[in-house]
């Protein structure tokens, strides 16, 4: 009797029988399966362009590829290991053979994570899951409760980013077996974080993707996607297209563990179909998850609000999606740079006042970089919907010379950014190394051929150009070669730093800690959250707790500022009570410089370029009036 398939397509291992092969190639009369050493074996036609048929002596670890008509042989379109990269020989996995020990696993809620985008590739000198796997603990002890790891399935290239994958069901080679990153993710459930993947539907990478061999349907030209061909979800023969990507999310979910998917630039998925293909792909992976609770969230550029709603509020089933908004108006705020994409934002006390409440900035009014209005209403969705960050792998890459927001403001601005990044609502996210001021950039960098190199490097400059400094004649000089393999060495981590910049991981540990166990803070309600500009560049937010016992968390991002008068009612304690400090971002802990209590018998006082978190305290007999 045959076994059922995991998957509709690809090569599973049976014990009992040998290796099943499943393969759409509608476009082909004939398919053979190449097995290295073996010889050829032909598959059975079956309906709908598919071929499939069982190799018995294909055991696990054997190399194979599909022979299309007795002419070129390609990699599995759903190989689940590419050990020589793209371009080279599928291998037989047997994901059964890993023996989890997560069984207790619960899996990630959409509210109270504290996100971590993580690299594997320069995350450690190593680059492999097993050396990252030695630094959970810490990331642990941190207060991370979701790692969030860039792309890992196959692409072309000794590195990169992983945005250019090409086998979307092989975890890459560079990192380790695919027993390797399944390890890291055992591990990681052990210790109580979590792990999410980052996927890319909107393209293929531009070299080692052969699945127009196998279909031409894969690819659709209806629509102009800016990294190359858009993905047919709602043209011809997009049916099996559908299904590959839906079976795609499930299949991380399933053979590794994932907690989840990060959907990268659902703006370029395109789909007219009554169902968008991000509802289909949700579906699917929440199915794949059983008992356990997953977290998926999403990039979309035009802030599409509705991929955050419930399905039936006419929503497509996402718990978050990344705030640019945010991330541009706290840049602006610590740099004072409003260039490009910067120019929609200035910075302001009430950006960030109505950031860190609201979500997106732009819900709906005219964008005048874009010549459009930008974004949708969402009013309505909840603060843990919104993933707040002050650093991401785009946003650090996305200058010059890929420095850190530490290395382009000054020491009290960041420390009170950060505060407000890790005390806000809204689902907090940390970049690689920018926990202890890691000195490394985080630039781009891809190797491909000679020839698609420069093409590269050249629309590198291109999108780049739209910053004045870049887009000069000279501007070219500032840019790394993305090929050269010293631009991606000079991005790795040095995990020394820690305990050299170890005020400003005592900064972001100190702040998680009160995030997790102050209950205003921990509740991560915005609606009993308020505002109130103070100043130029000084503001206030009110955290009104049920039993009275609020906080209030006051930043000045600009000189020191008294306050007198002071006719704002969300500065006013609570009834037989003043302010005190509970926590502030001039500790000397953190190379601060102290701060006296800002809340004065007569005035308050803000100092320059500091967050303070001030708590209700009974006011003594003697100040009772």
């Amino acid at each position: 009797m045959t076994s059922p398939r995991r998957l509709p397509i690809g090569a599973e291992y049976r014990p009992s029988e040998g290796t099943h092969f499943r393969v759409w190639a509608p476009a082909a009369r004939k398919v053979e399966v190449q097995v290295e050493a073996g010889g050829s074996v032909p598959l059975r036609e079956e309906a709908g362009g598919y071929f499939s048929g069982v190799v018995e002596r294909a055991l696990p670890g054997t190399r194979y590829r599909f022979r299309l008509d007795g002419g070129e042989a390609f990699a599995d379109p759903a190989s689940r290991r590419q050990p020589e990269g793209p371009h080279g020989p599928s291998e037989v996995v047997d994901p059964s053979a890993f023996e989890w020990t997560d069984g207790a696993w619960h899996g990630v809620t959409a509210k109270g994570q504290v996100l971590y985008e993580m690299h594997i590739g320069t995350f450690t000198p190593v680059g492999t899951y097993a050396a990252a796997q030695a630094h959970l603990p810490y990331l642990r002890d941190l207060g991370v409760t979701v790692i969030e790891m860039m792309p890992v399935n196959e692409f072309n290239g000794p590195f990169g980013w992983g945005y250019d994958g090409v086998n979307l069901f092989a975890p890459t080679r560079l990192y380790g077996t695919p027993d390797d990153l399944r390890r890291f993710i055992d591990r990681a459930h052990a210790l109580g974080l979590g792990v999410i993947h980052d996927v890319v539907y909107n393209h293929f990478g531009p070299s080692g993707n052969y699945l127009p061999r196998f279909s031409p349907w894969y690819l659709s030209r209806k629509y102009v996607n800016e990294w190359g061909d858009a993905i047919n979800f709602d043209g011809e023969n997009s049916a099996p297209v559908r299904e590959f990507f839906t079976c795609n999310a499930a299949y991380w979910i399933d053979e590794f563990h994932f907690d989840g998917l990060r959907l990268d630039a659902t703006q370029c998925l395109f789909d007219s179909s009554t169902t968008h293909i991000v509802a289909d792909i949700t579906r699917a992976a929440r199915a794949a998850a059983g008992r356990r609770s997953i977290y998926i969230s999403a990039e979309n550029e035009p802030q599409h609000a509705e991929l955050a709603r419930a399905p039936d509020a006419g929503g497509q089933g996402l718990d978050a999606l990344w705030n640019d908004d945010f991330h541009h108006s706290a840049t602006v705020a610590a740099t004072g740079a409003c260039e490009a994409y910067y120019t929609e934002t200035r910075g302001t006390p009430q950006e960030l006042v109505s950031a860190l409440k609201w979500g997106f900035l732009y819900q709906g009014q005219y964008y005048a970089w874009q010549k459009k209005r930008r974004g949708h209403p969402s009013l309505d969705l909840p603060a843990h919907a919104f993933i707040q960050f002050l650093q991401n792998h785009d946003q650090v890459a996305n200058s010059a010379r890929g420095q850190r927001l530490h290395q382009l403001t000054s020491p009290g601005r960041l420390r009170a950014l950060t505060a407000l990044l890790l005390l806000a609502p809204g689902t907090p996210l940390l970049f690689q190394g920018q926990e202890f001021a890691a000195s490394a950039p985080f630039l781009y960098f891809a190797s491909h051929e000679d020839g698609l190199d420069e093409l590269v490097r050249k629309g590198r400059h291109e999108f780049l150009a739209q910053f004045p400094n870049i887009g000069n004649p000279h501007g070219a000089r500032l840019l790394a070669v993305p090929a050269d393999e010293a631009t991606f060495r000079a991005c790795q981590l040095d995990h020394a730093e820690r305990e050299r910049n170890a005020h400003v991981l005592h900064l972001h540990r100190d702040l998680l800690r009160l995030r997790r166990e102050d209950p205003v803070f921990s509740a991560q309600d915005a609606g009993r959250m308020h505002g109130a500009v103070l100043g130029p560049e000084a503001f206030l937010l009110r955290f009104l707790a049920p039993d009275g016992d609020d906080r209030l968390v006051v930043t000045n991002l600009g000189a020191t500022l008294p306050l007198v008068p002071m006719p704002e009612p969300l500065l006013a304690p609570p009834a037989g009570c003043r302010w005190k400090l509970l926590w502030h971002s001039e500790d000397p802990r953190y190379q601060g410089n102290g701060m006296a209590e800002p809340d004065g018998e007569h005035s308050w006082r803000l100092p320059a370029h500091a967050t303070a978190v001030l708590v209700p305290h009974p006011l003594e007999d003697e100040d009772v009036g």
